[in-house]
């Protein structure tokens, strides 16, 4: 067995872990024995100070040692067997429930000192210790600082400990995979050692650098197997993809506006990949409204002028019909593009398989059915991928491969995402960031409101439509009940209706698919003036026309989300508002998100401050595999130690070291089993 193959193990090979209890651990997804080492002690509980009986505290866990006097065991089912204790300074009641009298008799036998310990109470004018957690005759078995855990549902702290030290005294001497160079900046402490500080109960509220030690692992084997994929990636030999700059003149002459600096430098950064000899595998990241769109078309053409196939991919029909007639719109007659979605009938989809197969189809333009496995290409050159920054990285690794070798892969995503998260969310990808929108994109003014100004926010509204200004009107999603939700919803839509008429729509997660299609379709094309909805709106999803979007009951919306909603609006060249909605009385922590989103448009500065209020963890909502959910890190409390691991890979890709001294490093810590697919 390896040196490290002991901490994979299952979690019933530690010795005294039966059936039973490993069932137990495994309901709280702690199958391993690695992954126990992660479940931090909270507190600690000190033994060592044994008191008398007049000395004890009300509770607080304490140690005392007493002499058994009296059993009383009750006949009466249900009532508690007690037995009365003494020490020279007064009396105390050892109560026990659930517990058979033979084995109290021998925990306990009469006329014998032992020590006890647990927390105290008080009843009846006496102290009372309820289900003593430690009864010894040995003193020194007791009298302990032991650390004190979140329990898992069936285990006492006593047996917890016993587990956890089990495994602590089994701990194998790993072979060290940091440098020296890393080693220096945590004083030399190996693995082992700042695990075994870790558990230590006079650490538990300490922070030093066993800890950092720890941390910067965790941070670092993320960023080494996203280094590896890259890597892999890139040993793909490709066809160089030759184009003039011919396309790009003919979408310059097509739009009405000059692309921006970053649009510039997006397209140089995406080019050169496409021309190079190897595969492509490129997040193209911006703000809500930075023109990412138009980049990726001007791709696709360089793409299709090279004698390729492209494919566009959109989480949504809505916004893969935008795509498509964008597209038609941009390319001309003379480059053949194609949708495919769910609507497309049977015998147009088959035609469109048939003509794809046959290299008559230059772009198709759908939704996930694009890369289907009975979907077959001629020549596929490159796939994008649009706004699924919900990918995990083993989905977009399989994505790659199903391209082929000569298929470069881009990947959009208008979530704005501080640098340490791209760190290790998307660090098995080139990244270029979209920061700087068109110039005739006005930032979107942002004012807050008491909801008793509701008719204030009403007359506004009319003086927009007037103009011919179309209105977003958003509910909150009430998480824990969809039909509370539909209801508020549903409540502010007839209260609109009787002021707007038929010229209000409503939008909310309970209605069918097709029935939400032709409600955002109808708002595209003007047929409706307010659109009332819950966070259901299409992300990415230009509407022009809209300029105003009012969020009721604003504070209950993170940071991140109110600016993806806020970026519903803004999309023309019409000066928009986005107007927060707010009870009297909200907390101080939503007073601060507030007055961010007021004071500035940039969703990369209200990502990073939006990490500092709520954390991380649910910064982007996402739920799925392959989002890196760290057991100790923190993006923002340990920035330095990303940066630190940034540089460390830097050094390893350039001196193109071998992964064989990491071995124990990526199987400990790739929980998700990438590594098995690049080495």
């Amino acid at each position: 067995m390896l040196n490290y193959e002991y901490l994979l193990s299952n979690i019933d090979n530690i010795k005294g872990v039966g059936s039973k209890t490993a069932k137990l651990f495994r309901k709280k997804n702690v199958n391993t024995i690695f992954d126990l080492i992660w479940n931090l002690p909270r507190d600690f509980v000190d033994r060592t100070d044994e008191k008398k009986i007049n000395e004890l505290q009300i509770g607080k866990v304490q140690t005392v040692t007493i002499v058994a006097k009296k059993y009383n065991f009750p006949r009466i089912r249900n009532l508690p067997n007690r037995v009365l204790c003494e020490d020279d300074t007064g009396k105390l009641d050892c109560v026990f429930f659930n517990s058979y009298e033979g084995y109290i008799r021998k925990i306990l036998p009469l006329n014998k000192k032992i020590v006890i310990s647990g927390k105290i109470g008080y009843f009846k004018k006496k102290y009372q210790i309820t289900n003593p957690t430690h009864i010894s005759s040995d003193t020194n078995s007791i009298k302990k600082v032991s650390s004190h855990y979140g329990l898992t549902e069936g285990l006492n702290q006593k047996m917890y400990n016993k587990i956890i030290n089990e495994v602590l005294s089994n701990l194998p001497n790993l072979n060290e995979w940091l440098s020296d160079r890393i080693l220096k900046k945590f004083n030399y402490i190996n693995w082992k050692q700042s695990v075994m500080q870790l558990h230590d109960p006079k650490n538990i509220k300490k922070k030093g650098d066993f800890l950092n030690r720890l941390i910067f692992d965790e941070i670092f084997s993320t960023m080494l197997i996203n280094s590896n994929i890259r890597k892999s990636i890139k040993k793909t030999k490709k066809i160089k993809k030759i184009f003039t700059s011919a396309p790009f003149e003919h979408i310059k002459e097509k739009i009405n506006f000059n692309l921006t600096k970053d649009q510039l430098n997006a397209i140089n950064d995406i080019n050169n990949d496409l021309s190079s000899d190897r595969k492509m595998f490129r997040l193209l990241q911006g703000d809500v409204g930075s023109g990412k769109t138009i980049v990726a078309l001007i791709c696709c053409l360089n793409v299709i002028s090279s004698n390729f196939q492209a494919g566009f991919m959109a989480p949504t029909e809505i916004l893969a019909n935008q795509h498509y007639n964008l597209a038609k719109q941009l390319f001309g007659k003379k480059i053949i593009v194609k949708l495919l979605t769910s609507k497309t009938d049977y015998s147009e989809r088959k035609k469109i398989l048939d003509d794809l197969k046959n290299n008559k189809i230059d772009l198709l333009v759908g939704t996930h059915s694009l890369f289907q496995e009975k979907i077959i290409y001629h020549n596929l050159g490159l796939i994008i991928i649009d706004e699924q920054h919900k990918f995990g990285v083993k989905q977009r690794k399989k994505l790659s491969d199903k391209g082929g070798k000569n298929c470069d892969v881009l990947v959009m995503s208008a979530t704005p995402i501080p640098r340490t998260m791209i760190m290790t969310i998307f660090g098995d990808m080139d990244v270029t960031i979209l920061k700087g929108k068109p110039k005739n994109r006005k930032d979107i003014k942002t004012y807050s409101k008491i909801e008793n100004k509701i008719n204030d926010v009403i007359k506004f509204v009319s003086e927009k439509i007037i103009k011919k200004n179309q209105i977003f009107w958003v509910c909150p999603l009430i998480e824990e009940s969809k039909k509370v939700d539909h209801q508020s919803s549903v409540k502010r839509y007839e209260n609109l209706k009787k002021k707007f008429n038929n010229r209000v729509g409503l939008l909310h997660g309970l209605l069918e698919k097709e029935e939400k299609n032709k409600i955002l379709s109808d708002f595209l094309n003007k047929k409706i003036d307010i659109l009332v909805s819950t966070t259901v709106i299409e992300v990415g999803i230009d509407f022009p026309n809209a300029t105003v979007i009012i969020i009721e009951n604003a504070n209950k919306f993170g940071l991140s989300q109110l600016h993806q909603l806020r970026g519903r609006v803004g999309r023309g060249n019409k000066e928009s508002f986005c107007i927060l909605m707010l009870k009297e009385n909200i907390s101080e922590n939503a007073r601060k998100r507030i007055k961010i989103l007021k004071s500035t448009n940039d969703g990369f500065k209200i990502s990073e401050e939006d990490m500092k209020l709520r954390g991380y963890g649910d910064l982007l909502g996402f739920k799925q595999s392959g989002i890196k959910n760290f057991r100790l890190a923190d993006p923002v409390i340990n920035e330095d130690l990303f940066i630190l691991a940034e540089q460390e890979i830097k050094i390893i890709e350039n001196n193109n070291e071998s992964l064989k001294q990491y071995i124990p490093l990526l199987k400990l810590y790739d929980r998700a089993d990438i590594l098995n697919d690049i080495v």
